[in-house]
């Protein structure tokens, strides 16, 4: 089922997502519709708060596919190969960073608006997966900034939030003048 995805600025996004305390059928639904929903979006990543659902759930899929829908490795990193994806996790946390990277990120509670925003390049990661067992992830390239870019999601942030005070109230300004227009939106793919 596709889900209404929340645009700023609305409160929900705002908001620190509540911890899963256990990884219920109810939840595994919830994850297979936001997987619905980010794909039908042309989505790359989607926390539960942009969806209304205001608890640690994040669904990603960074992989690169030709016109076909073919997953092409060659444009992956190693590490984001040794990676099955679509990702589902629980109750994400970065335990290491290093490095840092630059990305031009847009948001699909953001539409329209892109900015390049600075992240660490190489992220560990612990989890909770779709069984409730936790994992530990260890990534960088477009993965490493998708997951950055969902766990602040889960922690009230949005990737406008990252950029300089002018170039954010910038977004904010137009956003309140002018809204989302539907056609762009539909247009660019965003996490």
């Amino acid at each position: 089922m596709i889900l209404k995805v929340l645009t700023f600025p609305d409160p929900i996004l705002r908001k620190r997502a509540q911890k899963v305390t256990e990884v219920t059928a109810k939840l595994r639904r919830l994850a297979e519709n936001m997987l619905e929903t980010m794909y039908a979006s042309r989505g790359i990543g989607l926390a539960a708060p942009q969806v209304g659902e205001s608890i640690r759930l994040l669904v990603l899929d960074t992989r690169p596919k030709d016109e076909n829908g073919q997953v092409i490795l060659e444009e992956m990193t190693e590490l984001e190969r040794a990676i099955v994806q679509p990702l589902v996790i629980f109750n994400p946390q970065i335990i290491k960073s290093e490095g840092k990277t630059s990305f031009e990120e847009g948001c699909l509670s953001v539409p329209t608006y892109f900015e390049t925003v600075t992240r660490s390049l190489l992220v560990e990661a612990k989890a909770l997966n779709i069984e409730g067992k936790e994992i530990h992830l260890v990534t960088d390239g477009l993965l490493a900034v998708c997951l950055q870019h969902e766990i602040d999601h889960l922690d009230g942030k949005l990737f406008i939030d990252r950029l300089s005070l002018v170039k954010s109230n910038r977004i904010k300004s137009k956003i309140k003048k002018f809204g989302y227009t539907q056609e762009e939106a539909e247009s660019s793919p965003a996490g």
